[in-house]
């Protein structure tokens, strides 16, 4: 797959462990000297900040995409690329969405999980066939991708839309599977029992 964009999930913390900063700026990085743009949430604070920094440090294009309601409580970053302030939440990730050819989900808390689920089930439901990841810095997401497989065991998630989220603690082996992947992913709604 030709990515030309990844849209980055995250915090609005850093987190108490500096080895989320440190992924943070890793991924950051590795976009930019890739030549792919980031697409993000548009605050300078957290992870969200320290992200765009280091793909705008390194020559990164950063495209932002802000609530007008979040655009104090998360300090808009004044140094992006573009920062783009739209109506709500639900523009915010529609936006994201449609900017994006790729997602990642760096470390972060209940916002950054639900974009991801969100997105996840927009894949899942056939309404883009765009692949998606878990930067599993530290182990972060380990025992979310054990429930994950205990979704699949149980029967309410398809092994093949399981497929569909990459995860590892590499950014550049992240973006390389996400590279790699390749749209295989069956209608949700067929019948028998998950495969």
């Amino acid at each position: 797959m030709q990515l030309k964009s990844v849209c980055v999930f995250c915090g609005a913390s850093t987190g108490l462990n500096p080895v989320y900063r440190e992924a943070a700026e890793a991924l950051g990085r590795a976009l930019a000297m890739r030549g792919l743009t980031l697409v993000y949430g548009g605050g300078a604070v957290g992870l969200m900040g320290v992200v765009a920094d280091a793909a705008l440090a390194a020559g990164g294009e950063v495209i932002g995409i802000i609530p007008q309601s979040l655009q104090h409580a998360e300090i808009g970053h004044p140094g992006l690329s573009r920062l783009e302030v739209v109506d709500g939440m639900h523009a915010r990730k529609a936006r994201m969405a449609e900017l994006a050819d790729a997602f990642i989900a760096l470390p972060g808390g209940l916002g950054t999980l639900e974009e991801l689920f969100e997105v996840w089930t927009w894949g899942q439901l056939g309404y883009h066939s765009k692949p998606l990841g878990l930067f599993d810095a530290n182990g972060f997401y380990q025992q979310l991708s054990g429930f994950l497989d205990h979704l699949v065991g149980e029967g309410f998630v398809r092994s093949h839309h399981r497929g569909m989220l990459q995860r590892s603690e590499s950014a550049e082996e992240l973006l390389d599977l996400l590279a790699a992947w390749q749209p295989n992913v069956a209608p949700k709604w067929s019948t028998g029992t998950p495969a």
